[in-house]
């Protein structure tokens, strides 16, 4: 399946981990970078969560991340806010990098749906459905 028209190219957050979750994605056709490959290793570790948000947002990349706890960050949901990132993050935090592939897979048309929106927004991925949550003051 090429990439989804309507889809941006995609950011993964270091939470999703530099190999098995991006080959995944990758071999179901969809385009993206990840922050190790952006900012290399082991740079990658140390970049601030909002440096890498603002570029999502400059890039108009969709961003999808393991931790929903970024719309709680008061400069985490600045910088969402600010640079209108579109961000998926995943409603389970101990699932297999297989099931989190497929979480994100199972629901590409309702995530490429919620692309139309130029953002800001955070959306909770579900094993059936995604959530919008609102970016609270």
């Amino acid at each position: 399946m090429p990439h989804p028209d309507g889809l941006p190219e995609l950011f993964l957050d270091r939470s999703l981990g530099r190999i098995k979750v991006p080959q995944l994605l990758r071999d179901a056709g969809l385009n993206l970078v990840t922050l190790a490959e952006h900012y290399g290793v082991p740079t990658d570790e140390s970049v601030a969560d909002e440096e890498w948000l603002q570029l999502a947002g400059e890039q108009g990349w969709a961003v999808f991340m393991k931790d929903t706890r970024i719309r709680h960050n008061p400069a985490e949901r600045a910088a969402v806010r600010d640079h209108h990132v579109r961000c998926f993050c995943l409603s389970s935090q101990s699932i297999s990098g297989e099931d989190m592939a497929a979480r994100f897979l199972d629901n590409l048309e309702a995530i490429v749906a919620a692309c139309a929106d130029e953002g800001p927004f955070i959306y909770v991925v579900h094993a059936n459905r995604i959530e919008q949550r609102p970016l609270k003051d």
